[in-house]
């Protein structure tokens, strides 16, 4: 069976406080509408799993899926969506921040982008948040099947182009409707999982905000 075929859900926090102490953990995050709970949804093969809201920037929760053995993944609230009120944005902002950077179970962020849109403000944003701990960075260019092959070319080639320097950061591109790019994101989520230890079930939560 593949990696994400027996993800399941299993908790929802708004609070550092309230998130699991035990267990290591890959985060998905992007910009609101940029196809990451579609994303999660295909690379589970279920089309529910990850909630797919037409409105974008509705998801305002942390969403915990479990792989078991005690890996997780971590679904981010999206970021971006203006017609948020300011004090939400600010708390998902605050939330997200400490998140990416202070997390010790944190292993690796999957970094969802629109192929057609990539690395937007608010994504270098997310990629300053998370760059400094060292820790690898996959950028899964989504919607790809909306890009003929010249733009597919030119989209992958130009975010690869900017990080070439940076062995932290990987880029592919990905398709929900085609469920193109399912095994190379497997691939490289299964291979951190395997090259890092668990954390310490005895970890202090994370202060709250």
């Amino acid at each position: 069976m593949s990696l994400f075929q027996g993800l399941t859900f299993l908790t929802t926090v708004n609070d550092l406080k309230a998130l699991p102490p035990e267990g290591i953990e890959v985060a998905f995050a992007g910009r609101s509408n940029a196809g990451k709970s579609s994303a999660i949804n295909t690379l589970a093969n279920h089309t529910r799993l990850a909630y797919v809201s037409k409105t974008p920037g509705r998801t305002q929760h942390i969403n915990y899926f479990d792989f078991g053995a005690e890996r997780r993944l971590v679904d981010l609230p999206g970021y971006g969506y203006a017609a948020v009120p300011e004090a939400v944005r600010r708390h998902w902002q605050g939330l997200l921040g400490k998140y990416l950077e202070s997390r010790p179970n944190l292993i690796g962020l999957v970094l969802i982008m629109d192929s057609r849109r990539p690395l937007t403000d608010l994504d270098r944003v997310m990629l300053e948040f998370f760059l400094p701990t060292g820790k690898p960075v996959h950028c899964v260019l989504t919607k790809s099947d909306k890009l003929n092959n010249q733009e597919k070319v030119l989209a992958l080639r130009g975010v690869k182009d900017e990080f070439k320097n940076n062995p932290q950061i990987t880029v592919q591109l990905f398709s929900s409707l085609k469920k193109q790019g399912v095994a190379e994101v497997e691939n490289v989520i299964g291979g951190w999982f395997d090259s890092v230890q668990q954390p310490s079930e005895s970890l202090e939560p994370m202060d709250g905000e």
